[in-house]
């Protein structure tokens, strides 16, 4: 059995890319469907947390249990949807990260006992492409439940195995990779043809 779950993150509103992020094209394939295909390179249990309106044609759905609470609701429902110790964690508006950089991140978590391996670039971490421990759940729940939505300040609270840009770029990692679409600047930068 496989060790490792994959999730894509699509819940989000998409309101400042006035579209739904999940359907837009580049390259010929929707960003949900890309990132799909990523996750499924690395293993057969892959869901998408989001509206099963929307995306049971794409595969298994998982539904957040805590409403309009923002991507810590859908990690918590995807960890505690998980079978597997070890959950890849992957927005779907992420359409620069590749199938290398998810296996580097995995062999990582792999090797560590944290419950949390994310990298950080400028400073900044990136937790919806991260890897995530079964037990974070928990962590996140406790938060959930506080009213706190967000996730990097939960990493000082619990074991987490930090990935620096430096460490990244060794192995030809490059910040621009986790750069994310959330408005049709954005998307116009990374895909001038989109213009």
């Amino acid at each position: 059995m496989p060790d490792v779950s994959g999730f894509v993150l699509a819940g989000g509103r998409s309101s400042r890319m006035r579209t739904d992020k999940a359907f837009l094209q580049i390259e010929g394939r929707t960003l949900l469907v890309r990132a799909l295909e990523l996750l499924r390179a690395l293993t057969p249990l892959v869901s998408i947390v989001g509206s099963a309106t929307k995306f049971t044609a794409y595969g298994p759905v998982i539904e957040d249990l805590y409403s309009d609470r923002g991507p810590l609701a859908g990690i918590h429902a995807a960890l505690l949807s998980s079978t597997t110790d070890l959950n890849v964690i992957l927005a779907v508006d992420l359409p620069s990260v590749t199938e290398q950089l998810l296996r580097f991140l995995v062999e990582q978590a792999r090797a560590t006992t944290a419950l949390v391996t994310v990298p950080r670039i400028l400073g900044g971490y990136q937790p919806l492409c991260a890897v995530y421990r079964r037990g974070f759940a928990a962590v996140a729940q406790a938060a959930l439940d506080a009213g706190n939505n967000k996730i990097d300040s939960l990493f000082a609270t619990t074991t987490t195995r930090t990935i620096e840009e430096s460490e990244l770029s060794r192995f030809a990692f490059r910040a621009a990779m986790f750069e994310n679409l959330n408005t049709p600047d954005d998307l116009h930068r990374a895909f001038p043809e989109k213009r």
